[in-house]
């Protein structure tokens, strides 16, 4: 059951437009990037990556899906990156690897 109610309380005894206010607060802002991998770590499933967008910054320690095989993972592949937090590198995630 979602956060509606059967009552003017839900289950967790919030009222009518404290429930739209939980929902803003626990969204989350995403965005995907795409870059090229530099390096992978498959000892603790970690790359390095240059953005697409700039030609001199490469960030590094990026954690990477487990679902992504380490045969994949090999410099020069495009990935692609989600960020839940721009301002926060360590918040990112190689999500895919392509050609």
């Amino acid at each position: 059951m979602g956060l509606k109610g059967r009552s003017p309380h839900n289950d967790r005894g919030i009222k009518g437009d404290g429930v739209k206010n939980i929902k803003r607060r626990l969204k989350v802002e995403m965005s995907s990037r795409k870059g090229i991998l530099k390096s992978f770590n498959s000892g603790d499933y970690t790359a390095t990556v240059q953005l697409a967008s700039s030609y001199k910054v490469y960030l590094e320690g990026i954690a990477v899906a487990r679902n992504i095989p380490a045969s994949e993972m090999t410099a020069g592949r495009k990935v692609a990156v989600i960020f839940f937090d721009e301002h926060n590198a360590k918040e990112a995630v190689v999500v895919a690897v392509y050609t």
